[in-house]
C-alpha cells in the first residue's frame, strides 16, 4: 500500500527506495546478496522527516529488488552504455546476482509486479502533483535518494555529497535549479555536482514538465553524509544533524518558490 501524507504547499517529496518489504514469493528466491538489500536508500525518510512543515510525501514500502519504481516501466535504460540496474533488478550495485540460479522473474512476472507495485506508486504521485497544481498553478517534485559513495561498478572514484539531477536542466525552471545549486555550493564541508553521474531517474524525467507547471528535481545524497556505509547501515546522528541544515534550506526554498 502506498503511503501518502498530504500537505498544502506545492512541494511533494518522492520516497521510492526506502521500503524494505519483499513478498515471500520473491524473498524465497533471492540469494544471500539479495536478502541483504544493500542498495536500499537507508534512513532517507528519517533524514527528511520534520525538516519543513506542510509538505506532501509519497512513499512505497516495497523494496527496489521487487521492482524499481524509478525505472521506466517499458524497461528502457536511463543511462545507455553505462552499468545500471533494471526495472526488476537481477543484480545489485556491485554487479552481483541477487537471485538463486534459475529463479529470476520472467516477462510475465515483471508485468505483474509493474501493475501491482509500480503503477500504484505513480498513480499516487500523479494524484498529489495534480492536486497541488490545481491549487497553486504549479507543483514541485523533489525526489529523495541516496547511495554509497564508492561503487566502482556504477561510477569511478568517490561520489560527490550532493548530486542534483534535472536531466540537464530539462525538468525544472532554471532559477529553481540554480537556487538548489547555490545552497549546495555554500554548504561548508560538502561537495556537489549538477547532472553528473545521476541526472534524474524516470520519475524526475516523467514528471518534470516546467512548461506545464510541473517541476522536478532529483537529489542523490552520498550515504557517507549521514550514516555508516556498511552493514548494518547504521544512522550517524552527528552527520545527519549537520546535513539536515542545508537540506532544510533546500526544502524551504522549494516550498516558498513561485514561477512568478
Amino acid at each position: 500500500m502506498i503511503e501518502v501524507n498530504r500537505g498544502r504547499s506545492p512541494l511533494v517529496l518522492g520516497l521510492p527506495h526506502t521500503g524494505t518489504q519483499i513478498p515471500d514469493e520473491v524473498l524465497s528466491r533471492l540469494n544471500a546478496t539479495g536478502r541483504a538489500m544493500a542498495d536500499t536508500d537507508w534512513h532517507i525518510d528519517r533524514l527528511y522527516d520534520g525538516l519543513v512543515e506542510g509538505l506532501t510525501t509519497v512513499r512505497t514500502p516495497v523494496h527496489r529488488y521487487v521492482i524499481d519504481v524509478n525505472r521506466d516501466p517499458a524497461g528502457i535504460s536511463l543511462y545507455p552504455g553505462q552499468n545500471t540496474t533494471t526495472l526488476c533488478p537481477l543484480i545489485d550495485f556491485n554487479g552481483t546476482p541477487i537471485y538463486r540460479a534459475g529463479m529470476e522473474p520472467d516477462t510475465d512476472e515483471i508485468a505483474r509486479r509493474s501493475e501491482t507495485f509500480h503503477a500504484p506508486y505513480h498513480a499516487a504521485l500523479t494524484t498529489e502533483l495534480e492536486r497541488l497544481r490545481a491549487t497553486h498553478g504549479f507543483a514541485i517534485l523533489y525526489d529523495c535518494h541516496s547511495i554509497r559513495s564508492h561503487i566502482p561498478f556504477l561510477f569511478d572514484g568517490r561520489l560527490p555529497d550532493f548530486n542534483i539531477g534535472t536531466n540537464n536542466g530539462v525538468t525544472c525552471a532554471p532559477k529553481l535549479e540554480q537556487r538548489v545549486q547555490q545552497i549546495c555550493s555554500e554548504a561548508a564541508g560538502y561537495s556537489h555536482v549538477d547532472n553528473g553521474r545521476f541526472k534524474g531517474g524516470w520519475t524526475t524525467r516523467q514528471y518534470g514538465r516546467p512548461n506545464e507547471g510541473l517541476h522536478a528535481i532529483q537529489m542523490e545524497l552520498a550515504q557517507s553524509t549521514y550514516m555508516v556505509e556498511a552493514a548494518p547501515w547504521t544512522w550517524a546522528q552527528d552527520k545527519a544533524d549537520k546535513i539536515r541544515r542545508p537540506l532544510a534550506e533546500i526544502l524551504t526554498t522549494l516550498k516558498n518558490w513561485s514561477p512568478a
